[in-house]
């Protein structure tokens, strides 16, 4: 039986991963040249596997001697492929799964190597993917949420630390769970978006939450919606960041951390004029051409936020670099790619920003710190030590988005397990005058 396009191509793209290829760079490379319902069966399997990784990899490692250690990774890989595809898409018949991994097996690592997939897959199967399997909520809420919920325990353990089980478990089982794809109109508001998709044959509904974006109806061709509605593809949570900026008309904002530019073209409208920035001349092709295809003005600079080559402007946005811990449902390898040890880098490349960002910001004008993050040494800890070092800052509350996403302190707070959007958090600087 000859191994079809998509799972060989999955299989590549999980070593790729495997080896620190993020997971939608590796999608890119092997989707090339498939079929469009190749590519479909391929995304499903292939983010699929990366999210369900650590329930997989409990049942697998159950029935391999000694361990999923002592595994080649064509092996391992070819082991999760194939028991997500067992469980979690329909359509293909049990043996036919395992007959399909069993020739990937030999192929990438021999005859041996088949027999073992083929006794383990059976097994695996055999003895089912219930919560039963699993360490119980109730007694080992730990265990429960590193294996069933398929998070590293590090991760789960520090987010026990700061919210109820409860709350935890909503936040992994939406990272869990197939993202919806939303788009932020530009030139008309949400109602309307929906009534031009709708004219096109296109289903779409207003999100809501004060977030201007309207969500696209599942299966649905993001660019075929593009075509017809000027938008960028963007989170409802990552859009109430610009929303809670609150730029006034006439401004000159730059956007130091702008790639790919959906916050800046966001941003531009009603006079005001905005310069985007990022330190990569690929990143700011990417906004450029989205600059294009939306037919927005924006200055395009390359340059590096520590140290941006701008005069001083009226507002300043600043999304930095970060550990992306509010969007793991979209980026499901971040959870296995982080380490503890990656917050303390990224804070003090987050501080370094906002010396250089601070910089550029007019007395009188403000800086939007932003990130995709629910970590306080990010975001909170972050914003505290820049006004410990700056008395002529302080947080000002916009009141331009819904109260339930803004703290005590007028910060912006997105929470996935409250909201079901991507995680968000952004603070607005004043600058006295």
């Amino acid at each position: 039986m000859d191994v079809t396009p998509a799972r060989r191509a999955a299989l590549r793209a999980r070593l790729a991963v495997a080896g620190g290829r993020l997971l939608d760079h590796a999608l890119g490379d092997v989707a090339s040249g498939l079929e469009d319902r190749d590519r479909g069966f391929l995304h499903e399997l292939l983010y699929g596997t990366t999210r369900l990784q650590g329930r997989l990899d409990h049942l697998l490692d159950r029935r391999v001697r000694g361990g999923l250690d002592r595994l080649d990774p064509p092996v391992l890989e070819t082991l999760r492929l194939g028991a997500y595809e067992a469980f979690y898409m329909d359509g293909v018949p049990d043996y036919a799964t395992r007959s399909q991994a069993v020739e990937l097996a030999k192929e990438e690592a021999g005859q041996g190597a088949g027999g073992l997939v083929n006794a383990v897959l059976r097994r695996v199967v055999e003895d089912g993917v219930g919560p039963q399997r699993f360490p119980a909520l109730a007694s080992d809420p730990l265990g429960h949420l590193t294996r069933w919920g398929s998070h590293p325990e590090w991760m789960v353990r520090r987010w026990l630390e700061r919210w109820d089980v409860e709350a935890v478990l909503r936040l992994v089982e939406r990272n869990n769970a197939r993202p919806d794809t939303h788009l932020v109109p530009l030139d008309v508001p949400p109602e309307e978006g929906v009534r031009l998709l709708a004219e096109a044959g296109i289903e779409a509904e207003v999100t809501g939450g004060g977030t201007g974006c309207v969500c696209l109806a599942s299966g649905t061709d993001p660019v075929a919606a593009l075509d017809v509605l000027p938008s960028v593809i963007q989170d409802p949570g990552a859009n109430l960041v610009p929303r809670y900026a609150d730029l006034a008309p006439g401004t000159k904002v730059a956007d130091l951390c702008a790639a790919p530019g959906g916050k800046a073209l966001v941003s531009t409208g009603e006079e005001r004029y905005v310069v985007a920035a990022d330190r990569g001349v690929g990143r700011m092709g990417l906004v450029r051409d989205n600059a294009r295809r939306t037919g927005r003005r924006l200055g395009l600079v390359v340059a590096d936020a520590a140290r941006p080559p701008l005069r001083p402007v009226d507002a300043v946005l600043l999304d930095v670099p970060c550990t992306g811990t509010g969007t793991l449902g979209r980026h499901p390898d971040g959870r296995w790619r982080l380490d503890p040890s990656d917050l303390d880098a990224l804070a003090a490349l987050q501080d370094r920003l906002l010396e250089g960002a601070a910089s550029v910001v007019k007395p009188g004008g403000y800086l939007v710190y932003s990130t995709c993050s629910l970590e306080p040494e990010e975001n909170e800890d972050r914003v505290d030590a820049f006004l410990a070092r700056h008395d002529d800052f302080r947080v000002e509350d916009s009141g331009s988005v819904p109260a339930d996403v803004r703290d005590e302190t007028g910060r912006l707070r997105v929470l996935p397990q409250d909201t079901g959007f991507d995680g968000a958090f952004a603070a607005r600087l004043r600058r006295r005058g």
